[in-house]
């Protein structure tokens, strides 16, 4: 019901078909995140060695990657989470930026975007 009464709102943006597609996209990549298809799972663990030096070495060249990899899943949730209440506070497709609708096709392909893509283009330029 709530879905309902946030979408009345954002109703100049999206219309509730596409409204309920990017709810749907930002539940899913949470629910994929969330269940733990990171590759923690495979890291060697300290003071376990396995095989020759070269062998050790790849492992703990994989190890960190896959500590980053599961860092970078950490900031996507995150991301996510904040999309959600967006959504629930009904600012969802707005640019924090700017004010201005975020672009369908932005949305499409980062329903998690906070803004559009001439605001990120610009703040990327900056950094």
């Amino acid at each position: 019901m709530a879905d309902i009464a946030i979408f009345r709102y954002m109703a100049g943006i999206v219309d509730k078909s596409e409204f309920l597609h990017y709810k749907n996209l930002l539940l899913a990549k949470q629910q994929e995140l969330s269940t733990g298809k990171s590759l923690l799972g495979s890291i060697p663990r300290a003071g376990e060695p396995h095989g020759d030096p070269v062998d050790l070495a790849a492992g703990e060249t994989s190890a960190t990657v896959q500590m980053r990899l599961k860092q970078t899943d950490s900031k996507l949730l995150r991301a996510i989470e904040d999309a959600l209440t967006r959504f629930r506070q009904g600012r969802f497709g707005i640019c924090e930026e700017c004010g201005q609708p975020i672009s369908k096709a932005r949305l499409e392909a980062v329903p998690w975007a906070r803004y559009c893509r001439d605001c990120k283009e610009r703040q990327d330029s900056q950094s």
